[in-house]
């Protein structure tokens, strides 16, 4: 074997071994490090209303400037409901279903103070939320709801009422701690229901109170006239929040997002961003990938007449194309590895710099270093495939 080494390795190229090795090396590291930076920083998304889809969007038409726009004309028709779910950017839609009825909320603390409000409910369908441990579930005739209320209101309550009523602040432990009685009534006052209230979390992203369809369907039964009515508002799975086809799509129609829309702009151009990184780490990586494969093609040419006489002397195949492949998962090693540690230093670096961002959490760094493991396996195993080829051209 150390004469086949000797014999082989004569002609070969330190500068092209050194290319291969450098370029794939640039290649994995912005494929490790923009996947992982991508992973880190979705976190921040990911982290907002675990329970709602992410990829979502609430669609409202827009109120006439006067103000003097009809109740009708702000609800969407079957037919354009039918328009927006045909769109390509859309996955699914769904309408928020409005009470009708009266409701009003009691809290008690444990000093004995409480407060009382009217108040509202809204659902949508059951597939858009997600709340651990079947805690959205609501069986009729049951004496307990659970709830999803807007950060924005309990915000309001801690920095507003509390202070000028002498109320205490409180957390969203503490609230969801503390009972809620919910009192429901028709509006002709002829039927009443009085059930608890469970908060089963809170929303930054859906400015409304949630209740499960099942109740919304049973109680309007119930108390209300149980007729289906055109949706005031929209919950939309988009493929891409933020696309700018969303938009324009929009602003034809006379339509408008609801809440804020910079969460989903930013969250698109993430997704854009961390696209175009590891599309170039891609390019550069197959890039090298056939430097390596083309230098090993000339330098089995150069000895072709090496390895003809070495395989007529009967050595194995195998021994005689060992040494190729030996360089060949050396030189991949010689890349990943350092691309591995640039990550890892890359992610302490903005890591530290970002913990303070709100919802920033750690991705894992399993997903990036397999996709780096993965990537520097194929190239081998592909090259190693050729390699052999050469060399049973050779016989």
């Amino acid at each position: 074997m150390k004469i086949i080494n000797k014999l082989l390795r004569k002609n070969l190229s330190a500068a092209q071994t050194a290319g291969f090795i450098l370029s794939n090396f640039i290649g994995l590291s912005i494929i490790v490090a923009g996947l992982q930076f991508y992973l880190d920083l979705r976190s921040i998304w990911d982290s907002e209303d675990s329970f709602v889809r992410r990829d979502f969007i609430v669609v409202n038409k827009k109120i006439d400037a006067s103000g003097l726009t009809g109740a009708s004309e702000l609800t969407f028709t079957r037919e354009e409901i039918s328009d927006l779910e045909s769109q390509p950017w859309v996955r699914s839609c769904g309408n928020f279903t409005g009470v009708q009825y009266q409701v009003s909320a009691s809290v008690v603390g444990n000093g004995g103070r409480g407060m009382s409000t009217d108040m509202f409910f809204e659902s949508i369908p059951d597939e858009y939320i997600d709340v651990a441990d079947g805690g959205w579930q609501y069986v009729p005739g049951k004496n307990e709801v659970p709830v999803i209320i807007s950060k924005d209101y309990l915000t309001l309550y801690n920095m507003g009422f509390a202070g000028s009523a002498g109320l205490p602040q409180m957390s969203e432990q503490m609230m969801s701690a503390i009972p809620m009685r919910l009192r429901l009534r028709s509006e002709k006052g002829d039927k009443e229901m009085t059930l608890n209230g469970r908060i089963a979390g809170y929303s930054n992203r859906l400015n409304t109170i949630l209740v499960p369809q099942t109740f919304m369907d049973y109680t309007n039964g119930l108390l209300g006239s149980g007729e289906k009515e055109n949706p005031r508002r929209l919950i939309v799975d988009v493929s891409s929040p933020g696309d700018v086809a969303i938009g324009k799509y929009l602003d034809s129609r006379g339509w408008e997002l609801a809440g804020d829309k910079s969460g989903s702009q930013a969250s698109y151009l993430l997704n854009v961003g961390g696209g175009v990184i590891v599309g170039i780490g891609m390019v550069i990586t197959l890039l090298s990938f056939f430097i390596l494969m083309l230098s090993i093609s000339l330098l089995m040419q150069k000895n072709r007449e090496k390895l003809h006489a070495l395989i007529m002397l009967g050595f194995p195949l195998r021994d005689v194309g060992a040494p190729y492949e030996g360089l060949i998962v050396l030189s991949t090693l010689a890349a990943l590895i350092p691309a591995i540690v640039i990550m890892l230093l890359l992610r302490g670096f903005y890591m530290g710099r970002l913990a303070g961002i709100a919802g920033m959490a750690s991705g894992g760094i399993w997903l990036s270093l397999t996709a780096g493991i993965v990537l520097a396996a194929i190239m081998t195993v592909v090259n190693i495939i050729s390699v052999r080829k050469k060399v049973k051209e050779s016989f």
